[in-house]
C-alpha cells in the first residue's frame, strides 16, 4: 500500500486514502481498517468513517495525535489477510415495479432502449455490494448496476420522493430511506422500512453487506406481507 495518503481534517479528524478508483477490493481493506479500530479500543479514537476508497478518523487532540493513528492503522494494513473480513449478509428485498410507484420507468426504458420486463430483470439479477451508509440515515451506496441500466439523473430534482422508493441515478442504484429530495430515476419501491429511528438497531443494514431486489405485484406491495430474506454470505 505505497499510495497510502493520510489527509489531515481540521485538529481531529484523519482521512486515510487508499485508492482514488472505487473496487471492491479497496472496500474491503477500509471496512477492515474501521473494524479493527473498533475492536482496539485506542484511545483518543471516537469514531470512523468508511466510504467507497477511504476511512476517516476522529480523534480526541489531547489523547492522541495523527502520527500516533498513521502508525496504528500501518501496522493494522500490515496484518491485513482479506480472509479475516466475513461476507456480511444478503438482504433479499421486494421491490414493486409497477405503475405510480415507477413514475421513472419509461424514461429509463427510453434511454436504455429496454423493454420494463428487461429492465425489471436486469435489476433483479445482481447482488449489490453496500460500500458506504451516506446522504440520509440509512442510505446505501450499491455497487454493481448492470451497465445496461445507467440513466443520468433528472436534469430537474424532485422536491419530494416517497420513502421506500427504488432508483437509479447514473451508475448507481439505491433505496430512499426517508421521504426527501432526490434526482434518481424512480423505477419502484418497496415496502420495507429500511431506517426506523427509534429502534435499538435504526438501519437494516450495514457497509460490507449485500442486497438483491425481488419483484412483487401492486396488491403484495399494498398488503405489506413480504418480508426481507436475509442469509450469511461466505467470504
Amino acid at each position: 500500500m505505497c499510495d497510502i495518503r493520510f489527509l489531515s481534517c481540521g485538529d481531529s479528524a484523519v482521512t486515510v486514502e487508499l485508492s482514488r478508483d472505487i473496487n471492491e477490493d479497496t472496500n474491503k481493506l477500509i471496512r477492515y481498517i474501521s473494524s479493527s479500530l473498533d475492536e482496539k479500543h485506542l484511545k483518543g479514537v471516537i469514531e470512523s468513517v468508511p466510504t467507497f476508497c477511504s476511512l476517516t478518523v476522529y480523534f480526541d487532540p489531547f489523547k492522541t495525535s495523527k502520527a500516533r493513528l498513521e502508525r496504528a492503522i500501518r501496522r493494522i494494513i500490515e496484518d491485513y489477510k482479506p480472509s479475516t473480513i466475513n461476507g456480511g449478509r444478503l438482504f433479499h428485498i421486494p421491490v414493486c415495479y409497477d405503475g405510480e410507484l415507477s413514475p421513472d420507468m419509461e424514461s429509463v426504458c427510453a434511454h436504455t432502449g429496454l423493454t420494463r420486463d428487461e429492465v425489471i430483470a436486469l435489476h433483479t439479477s445482481p447482488e449489490y455490494l453496500i460500500y458506504m451508509l451516506g446522504f440520509l440515515p440509512g442510505f446505501a451506496y450499491l455497487g454493481g448496476l448492470d451497465k445496461r441500466l445507467e440513466t443520468p439523473r433528472l436534469d430537474t430534482p424532485r422536491t419530494l420522493i416517497p420513502e421506500g422508493s427504488v432508483g437509479i441515478g447514473g451508475k448507481q442504484t439505491g433505496i430512499y430511506p426517508l421521504a426527501s429530495p432526490g434526482g434518481w430515476r424512480l423505477i419502484g419501491r418497496t415496502p420495507i422500512r429500511v431506517y426506523t429511528p427509534h429502534s435499538d438497531d435504526p438501519i437494516l443494514y450495514k457497509a460490507g453487506d449485500r442486497i438483491k431486489f425481488y419483484p412483487i405485484t401492486y396488491d403484495e406491495f399494498v398488503r405489506g406481507e413480504c418480508k426481507v430474506r436475509v442469509e450469511e454470505v461466505t467470504p
